[in-house]
Formats: structure tokens, sequence, C-alpha cells
């Protein structure tokens, strides 16, 4: 799995990703990360197999089948970072990063998991397990700091984590998860559930000291270990999918907004388009144009968000009908007028049209004329009269078997 690029990274060390969004990651930073990563799926994937046994042999069946779907939804999650690991190896090609294949590693990075490059997301999520789907709006440096947590998580459920000597990297291990849950909560917005974090968040830190001083006077505490460490992965993870939430939500309802001002403008002009159609042509086609501002503002709610976003997608496909159907019709009343002088200049430059003939294509002519100069055209009179003088003049202009006259 890993890259022999020549390089050291601390095994299964959650590694550091570069930069951020729409920020081009280098050469040398993206072989830095891509070493670590594939250093680190390694030994997740390990552990990940070893929590498997474990949960098989689990006494209890109740326990067996809820950790199952917690394996399975770590195994997902693992198998999603793998896949953009990837394709972070096929953007990176040995180092030959230009420009465009370093603004590629910042998406495959940063981007979201459960939205494949050049595909929807819906039509990623069909292919995720039950359950994963939120586990999967993260991006990749989000999603490995989510696998440690829900590891962790298992490993204690498991009883997996030894006792005596390893009390103290158990307990550093906490400390760190909770220094990390602390700056999840410094990025919620101000309001109950930020008070309530952090309300949480005093409660753990207390838990954490107790442990600590009974440790440091010799006590067993590994009952009181497993518990916490369950609690602190479990809030970790929460507040990461939370924050990836907000996040995308914050995205969305700025695209939403961008996507009305677009369909506001476009809709502006295809009802001038349709108001130009109504007054030139008869009969006009009758189709309604939505106002995207009759759905209203940007809501704050995320479901809404979403719910708006496809209404939105609605908007356009109908925009888009309306456009073409009017366009087309002013487009048949141009190409009317334009063929009148076609055949026009090709009755002038044929030696073949006689007089008689010339003389008979005149009211054919007329008619056509004071037909397409009408207001608004009717299309119906105008196409059969076009084609009756378009059908004279093929037949006088290719009449080449008699001398001009």
């Amino acid at each position: 799995m890993s890259l022999d690029l020549g390089m050291t990274a601390s095994p299964g060390g959650t590694p550091r990703a570069p930069g951020r969004l729409g920020v081009p990651v280098t050469a040398a930073e993206a072989l830095r990360y891509l070493t670590d990563l594939g250093l680190w799926l390694d030994e997740r994937r390990k552990q990940l197999d070893a929590i498997d046994q474990a949960a098989l042999a689990a006494p209890d069946q109740t326990d067996r089948e809820a950790l199952t779907h917690d394996i399975t939804v770590s195994m997902a999650l693992w198998k999603a970072i793998s896949d953009r690991y990837e394709l972070l190896r096929v953007a990176f090609d040995s180092g030959r990063v230009g420009p465009v294949q370093a603004e590629q590693l910042s998406t495959l990075i940063w981007g979201r998991l459960d939205v494949a490059p050049g595909q929807g997301r819906e039509t990623t999520r069909a292919r995720m397990p039950s359950g994963a789907e939120g586990t999967l709006a993260v991006s990749l440096p989000e999603a490995c700091r989510l696998s440690d947590a829900m590891a962790s998580s298992l490993r204690a459920r498991l009883a997996l984590e030894t006792t005596g000597l390893d009390v103290s990297i158990r307990v550093k291990a906490i400390r760190e998860g909770v220094e990390r849950i602390r700056d999840q909560i410094a990025m919620m917005p101000l309001g109950t559930a930020r008070e309530k974090a952090q309300h949480e968040l005093v409660g753990t830190e207390q838990r954490l000291f107790d442990v600590t001083e009974r440790a440091k006077r010799g006590a067993d505490v590994g009952g009181f270990l497993g518990p916490l460490e369950i609690d602190v992965a479990a809030r970790e993870r929460d507040l990461i999918i939370a924050a990836s939430r907000r996040h995308e939500s914050a995205r969305d309802a700025a695209r939403a907004r961008e996507l009305i001002a677009d369909l506001a403008a476009r809709g502006d002009a295809i009802r001038s388009l349709q108001a130009q159609c109504l007054q030139s042509v008869s009969p006009a086609p009758k189709l309604a144009v939505p106002d995207v501002r009759a759905l209203g503002a940007v809501p704050e709610d995320p479901d809404a968000v979403d719910a708006l976003l496809a209404r939105l997608a609605l908007v356009g496909k109908a925009l888009d009908q309306a456009h073409e159907t009017y366009a087309r019709a002013l487009a048949e009343r141009d190409e009317l007028t334009g063929l009148v002088g076609a055949l026009d200049a090709q009755v002038a430059a044929s030696p073949a049209v006689s007089d008689a003939e010339r003389a008979d294509l005149a009211p054919m002519r007329a008619q056509l004329a004071a037909t397409l100069a009408a207001t608004p055209i009717p299309l119906v009179r105008a196409r059969a009269l076009m084609a009756a003088y378009q059908s004279y003049v093929q037949a006088v202009t290719t009449n080449t078997g008699r001398a001009p006259r």
C-alpha cells in the first residue's frame, strides 16, 4: 500500500495534510503526505483486522452485532481513504507535478470523500454501506482523524488495550483526544450547542484528572480508562462530522445564492425572449418561464438548503427548455426570411427561368413577402407559401433543357 520513496514516517501516526482547499500542493509536500498516508493506511488495516477478529470472538451476540456495524463503517471509511490515496498517487505521477496536478492534489486532499471526482454526490452515496453516508461526508484529513477516533473506541470496547506499563500511553492518547475536542469546539458557532459541548468537555477533563490521580497513587484504573476512551472517541467523531456538515452546509448555501442570482438573470432574459416570440410569430409556443425569486431567500437549515438546491435544479431545467423552445420559434422566422433572399438570388442568377415563369413567381413572391412582413408572422401560412415558392423555384431553375428566352 505505502509508497517506497526512501522517506520514513512514524508507522500509524496520523498524517499531517499540506495546505488547504484551493491552495496548490507542491511536489515535496505531496511526496511527504503520500508516504505518511501509505504507512498510516497499512497500520490502520492491521488494526481493523485485529479488531474484526476480536469482535467475532465476542461472547455476547448483541455486542457482536453492534460491533459489526461499527466495524463495517470503519472499514468503509478506510476503503474511502484508500481509494482517495490511489487517486492521489495517480495525480502525483511519480513527482511530475505541474500547476494543474498541484490543483488536483489539493482538491483530492481537501474535497469530500463522499463525492468522487467526475460523479455526483448521489451516485457516490449509492455505493456506500448503510450508515456510512454521514461518516464519509468529510475531507481526507478529517477522515483520518475520524478513523483514529473510531478505531480507538472499538479497541476500548473490545478491551484490546493492555494495562500496567501502557496506562501512561493510554492516558496520553486520551489527553490528545481531549485537546482535539477542544479545538473542534473552538470552531463551533456561538450558541447552545457550543455551550453544551464545552460543559461536556469540562466533565471529560474532570474524569481524566481523576483517572490520572488514581494512577499516580498506584490504583488499577483499567476499568475507568475503557469507558473514558470510548466517550472521548465518540465525542471527537461526532464533532468532526458536525464540523464537516457545517462547512458543507455553508458551501451549499453559498452555492444556492449563486444559483439563484444566475437563474434570476437567465429567467429575465428568457422572459424577454418569450415576449419577443409572442410578438413575432403565431402560433407562438406557450411555455411558462419560472421566476426563481418565488422560492424566497436561502434558508439556514441544512435540510432546507438541500431541498432548495433540488428545486433550483428543476428551475434550471425548466429555463433550459423554455429557452430552447422560444429560440427555436424565432430561429424558424429568421430562417424563412433568409431563405426568401436565397431563392430570389437563385432566380435572378438562373438563365433557365423564362419570362412566363418569372410572371408566375411574382405573385407567389408577393404573397410570401406580405406574410413574412406581418406582425406576428403566421407561421403555418408562411411555411405553406415558402414550400410552394421554393418548389417552383427549384423546378424552373433546374430546367436546363431549353434555351433562355
